[in-house]
């Protein structure tokens, strides 16, 4: 997936790059509105920042609208209601208000890619008979349904979309929270271990000793898990 980035914050541009890179998504980064339009050929999503230093992204939308269906997000600090309609107005699909959390972000690119992409191979992902939706936000065992809160369905999905890979506990946090702090990784073993319980499956979520976590397969081995105590840090 290619993603056309149109942000004229260096800061900004520099965190969130990466994180679409993690994603298995590519970007083209622009610093003005000016010439957006130049740039849509073979991009999926636009993500379009309104205050730009050269031109209003609003108008910015208008003219991407004119000449292509493209799925736009707004990604701006202009948080206000009026903002917000005046932006889905000018032809934006959704409209995210800064600062937000980056496993937002990335469900929402999800939803809006166009095209026949919008149901990829992998939108479901079955482990040990536990569905996790990715595009509905939902997860079933066995089939009977099962709430999450928010963040501990993004901890899932993040897993799940690693296809049993390791995630590092400083990409879990970064990816879900959009930040750390001094506590950050006892609150992620928190919603792991709560994870755990509200599945019902213990084995399911791997610990990987000094490293993060990952989605273990049926029958496989817990590489550090033990009785379910956090990793070391």
């Amino acid at each position: 997936m290619h993603i056309l980035l149109v942000e004229d914050d260096d800061r900004i541009a520099a965190a969130l790059r990466p994180a679409l890179h993690r994603h298995g998504m590519t970007t083209t980064r622009l610093a003005r509105g000016r010439g957006a339009v130049d740039h849509l050929a073979d991009v999926d999503v636009v993500l379009l920042d309104l205050g730009l230093p050269d031109i209003d992204g609003v108008d910015v939308c208008r003219a991407i609208r004119a000449v292509s269906e493209v799925p736009v997000i707004v990604v701006s600090a202009r948080g206000e209601i009026d903002d917000r309609i005046l932006g889905l107005h000018s032809g934006a699909d959704d409209y995210l208000v800064k600062p937000y959390d980056i496993g937002e972000l990335v469900a929402r690119v999800h939803r809006r890619r166009r095209g026949p992409a919008a149901s990829p191979v992998g939108e479901v992902v079955v482990v040990d008979e536990v569905s996790v939706d990715l595009n509905r936000h939902a997860v079933t065992v066995a089939g009977r349904e099962v709430t999450l809160t928010r963040k501990e369905f993004q901890v899932l999905a993040l897993l799940a979309s690693a296809g049993g890979a390791v995630c590092t506990r400083s990409r879990i946090v970064a990816e879900v929270w959009g930040r750390s702090w001094p506590g950050a990784n006892r609150t992620l073993d928190v919603h792991v271990a709560t994870l755990r319980t509200k599945l019902g499956r213990p084995d399911l979520v791997q610990t990987v000793r000094g490293v993060g976590y990952r989605l273990g397969q049926p029958g496989g081995s817990d590489p550090g898990a033990g009785s379910g105590a956090p990793a070391p840090r």
